[in-house]
């Protein structure tokens, strides 16, 4: 994976002007899990085709390139305003915020040359070509990452009117910074904004690999299912991360969600009660491929993994 992204990156002198080539190297080339191009290997290799196929590895990379731009953006001062990410600085402390916000446009116009590339190479019909890409931009999307962050926002009283001064402006946006501080986010509407921040490209990455592969659509829906399970799982383990972690383990800032009075699992549930659930998507996950028929001993490992995983 990392020797795609590297061929790709390099490929950015002759597209952009600097320092943009360079601040997407940076973005997409930090040591990540590489968790979500892992399962569009997997899910290919589970729904019978072949998971090291070239162009299999040019899908995967474009759902990592579109995951490494969500991060650039997530982490600049107007979303999340962090200063660590992957163990050393974000993006736009390494640069400067305007390049980083550029750059994470251009990842994004990345990911659909990767993707296009990895589809030619697979010599998929053009129905397919068609299907595969919406999985991709769908879940990164108004109805998936973009959406879920909005309401993330949204959910912290961050969205506060413009007027300076006055209940339109400095005061009223105190008191909706106050009364956001003493709310807590139903557990559904929790789950709505976790599955689509950050479960639905993970959703998207399993049935990626599954339509890559040619399987038939009972089985992309399992894979789905597993995908959307793991998500969840995913983002709540992070919850859990946030709260018992240091920053040296994570790689980035730990304590943020208690710091910003955010709603988490782990604020509605507790700690233990937040494992727990955790766990038990991960164990349904993996049930719902053995219902479909699907052995994968890899995704079972991966769902087990994303439920102990130390960062």
């Amino acid at each position: 994976m990392d020797a795609t992204l590297e061929a790709w990156g390099a490929r950015a002198d002759g597209w952009w002007r600097p320092p943009l080539p360079a601040a997407i190297r940076y973005s997409l080339l930090s040591t990540g899990k590489r968790l979500r191009p892992t399962l569009v290997f997997a899910s290919a290799e589970a729904g019978g085709g072949g998971g090291g196929a070239v162009g299999v590895a040019e899908l995967a990379a474009a759902v990592e390139v579109v995951h490494a731009y969500s991060l650039v953006h997530d982490d600049l001062p107007c979303m999340d305003n962090d200063d660590l990410r992957r163990g050393r600085p974000t993006t736009h402390r390494a640069f400067d915020v305007g390049t980083a916000t550029v750059a994470g446009f251009h990842m994004v116009a990345l990911g659909a040359r990767v993707l296009d590339a990895g589809m030619a190479a697979l010599d998929l019909e053009p129905a397919r070509r068609r299907t595969i890409a919406l999985e991709l931009f769908r879940a990164a999307g108004a109805g998936g990452m973009i959406g879920g962050q909005a309401l993330d926002l949204e959910a912290e009283g961050r969205r506060l009117p413009a007027r300076a001064a006055g209940a339109g402006g400095m005061i009223g946006g105190q008191a909706l910074d106050l009364e956001a501080e003493g709310r807590r986010l139903p557990a559904a509407q929790l789950e709505d904004v976790h599955r689509r921040k950050t479960g639905a490209l993970i959703a998207a990455a399993c049935v990626i690999g599954g339509l890559a592969a040619g399987a038939p659509a009972g089985a992309c829906e399992a894979l789905r299912g597993y995908g959307a399970d793991v998500g969840l799982a995913f983002q709540i383990y992070d919850d859990v991360l946030d709260a018992t972690a240091t920053s040296d383990q994570l790689g980035k800032t730990a304590g943020k969600d208690a710091a910003f009075a955010k709603s988490t699992f782990v604020t509605l549930l507790g700690v233990g009660a937040a494992r727990a659930e955790a766990e038990r998507l991960a164990a349904r996950a993996v049930d719902r491929l053995r219902q479909a028929g699907l052995v994968s001993p890899t995704l079972a490992e991966l769902a087990h993994y994303i439920v102990t995983r130390p960062n």
